[in-house]
């Protein structure tokens, strides 16, 4: 199976961008905890990636809240309803793993659910770093704690300073 990918200059670092067809699978950041590695099978495709690069600098920008792009990421039916959840986050907010874990209806589950997160194949987009510990802490991120931390500065000055419902 051919894997496409693009890469995409941002202001935390170059973004892998990668599809398995018509829909974005992963967006990993430089170093990322679990991204996957370029292999002989990977095909570069910018033009595939288009929208998606559109969006992101648009995000980056402060102009656009929600992402609206056909997404396909790859897990357990666990972490695909965590991964979904993650998008009732609204923009420049934050929820806790337990928060999560009690909209999920799995109470107990926060530690499943901080798994999940940090498994999520398609960072920003699907927005896992606006999950907080119970204290409001940042706690692990795939692409890095400062990274994290960029993210959701980056979020609640555009919310202050440019509140838009898109």
């Amino acid at each position: 199976m051919t894997i496409y990918f693009a890469t995409h200059e941002s202001p935390i670092g170059e973004l892998l961008l990668v599809s398995h067809g018509d829909a974005l699978g992963g967006l990993y950041m430089p170093d990322h905890k679990y991204g996957p590695r370029i292999g002989i099978e990977w095909r570069r495709d910018d033009r595939l990636f288009g929208p998606a690069k559109m969006q992101l600098d648009a995000y980056f920008a402060g102009e656009l809240h929600r992402f609206e792009l056909l997404l396909a990421p790859r897990g357990t039916a666990f972490q695909n309803a965590v991964w979904q959840a993650l998008n009732a986050i609204p923009f420049g907010q934050t929820e806790s793993y337990g928060a999560l874990a009690a909209r999920l209806g799995k109470p107990k589950a926060s530690r499943a659910v901080g798994l999940a997160n940090g498994h999520n194949p398609i960072s920003i987009i699907v927005p896992c770093h606006r999950v907080v510990g119970a204290n409001g802490s940042l706690t692990g991120y795939g692409g890095g704690i400062e990274r994290k931390r960029w993210l959701l500065t980056h979020e609640a000055r555009v919310a202050r300073d440019r509140p838009l419902d898109r």
